[in-house]
């Protein structure tokens, strides 16, 4: 018995030990090339580069045909879980390339025709979008949000490939996001789904995202919000028989779509009510048999969701405000874009959380800015992503009013403006 657990924890380890590195390779609109070509290009260039240090990417290549036919070679999410990151030797890890083109036509509308209206139902995209381009890596959260969701959906694959009864060991297919309003719940969802249909691009041509407009799907008609719930879910079935699509359902603020019986239980009007939760879960169980689906969710309030609904999520992920430590990391990749545009000029380089551990928070010449961008970060904690990111543009606007300004001088205008927030913030509660 010893022996086979022994020879259980040294496979375990052998699969912890080589981990599969990701590449995402970003073709130009216009290339016609042809992936194989590309990803041999691609590999005689990760060839050349071995070692890497974390996530890197390339925008600038010797190879002409590189240059005509890709605009970006990526190594993605290597610090998903990596506590203390290490160097990674590319030549003894499993190598995936993931070859793609953004679609730029942005999203169209779904409509469900009534006798006296036109209803938008939802909002449509054909992934990967280039609206979407850039937004997984701009969201930061303390804990891994981000690789449990995509072991969750590789999970799902595997499941499904091996074709495990699902009389016996059950799974929905279906992501519930939940926390305060601003955390990125939405966004995240869009990310994820931008996401896989990258990481799948082997398996699935395309992607589809459908946004549920939850609030339209209540007819101003008595009794007839089941029966548009179910013609949306039977415009989704069409876009799911595609088996070349991989299909993404997103419901925003899913509570006003499962609330129905805890407002039946309060007096309120529950007749159209429980048809739309009893309708949004027939259509659930319907088509959560197809491989190629995934239900994405989020929920401000999730007291309010009905509890059949909450049963159904496989995935019940809580996202909260960010910690001093996230809050770093998004203030840090703010301040890179705007020495970038030469807002902030000179360009002056910023040492990263763990280098500050690494020299003990000592303060010296180079150590000082970054020591001062810690000290921002933890008095704002509190604040929400959403607002997190809009504060170097108001520190911009509020405080400097100049087309450049040195990074002393912005990092001083950023902490008025989160002094500002919170001040606002005490006068907004205060008038409730």
């Amino acid at each position: 018995m010893d022996e086979a657990v022994g020879d259980l924890k040294q496979a375990l380890s052998c699969v912890a030990e080589a981990p599969a590195v990701h590449v995402e390779v970003l073709q130009r609109g216009g290339s016609t090339a042809k992936k194989e070509d590309i990803k041999l290009s691609v590999r005689k260039l990760l060839n050349r580069h071995n070692i890497v240090f974390g996530d890197y990417t390339w925008t600038e290549f010797d190879e002409p045909f590189l240059t005509r036919n890709v605009q970006s070679v990526s190594i993605v999410d290597t610090e998903l879980k990596a506590k203390d990151p290490q160097p990674i030797d590319l030549s003894a890890c499993a190598v995936a390339l993931h070859i793609f083109q953004l679609n730029e036509d942005g999203p169209s509308s779904e409509n469900l025709e009534e006798e006296t209206e036109n209803i938008i139902a939802a909002s449509h995209w054909v992934l990967p979008a280039a609206e979407f381009h850039g937004l997984w890596d701009s969201l930061v959260y303390d804990v891994e949000v981000k690789s449990h969701l995509l072991d969750y959906v590789t999970t799902t694959l595997l499941f499904s490939d091996r074709n495990v009864d699902s009389n016996l060991i059950t799974w929905n297919r279906v992501v519930l996001l939940h926390g305060p309003p601003g955390t990125g719940k939405t966004s995240l969802c869009k990310a994820l789904a931008q996401k896989l249909t990258i990481r799948l691009s082997s398996r699935y041509r395309y992607g589809q995202l459908i946004e549920i407009n939850s609030h339209s799907l209540f007819s101003k008609w008595f009794s007839e919000s089941g029966k548009l719930v179910t013609r949306m879910f039977q415009k989704i079935q069409d876009l799911i028989d595609d088996k070349e699509a991989l299909v993404f359902v997103l419901i925003d603020e899913v509570e006003s779509l499962t609330a129905a019986r805890s407002a039946c239980r309060a007096g309120a009007e529950p007749s159209d009510a429980i048809r739309v939760v009893n309708a949004v879960l027939t259509q659930i169980d319907q088509i959560k048999r197809h491989s190629n689906v995934v239900i994405l969710t989020t929920s401000n309030l999730t007291g309010k969701i009905d509890a059949a609904f909450v049963d159904r999520a496989d995935i019940k992920q809580y996202v909260g405000p960010p910690s001093a430590a996230a809050i770093f990391r998004i203030y840090l990749s703010c301040l890179e874009e705007l020495m970038k545009c030469q807002i902030i000029y000179p360009r002056q380089q910023l040492l990263t959380l763990r280098e500050l551990e690494m020299i003990g928070f000592i303060e010296n010449n180079v150590s000082k800015l970054s020591l001062l961008l810690s000290e921002i970060s933890r008095k704002s904690e509190g604040l929400s992503g959403r607002v997190l990111r809009k504060l170097p543009f108001l520190a911009h606007a509020l405080y400097i009013q100049a087309p450049t300004v040195t990074i002393e001088g912005f990092l001083q205008a950023l902490s008025l403006a989160v002094d500002k927030q919170f001040e606002e913030k005490k006068k907004l509660s205060a008038c409730v």
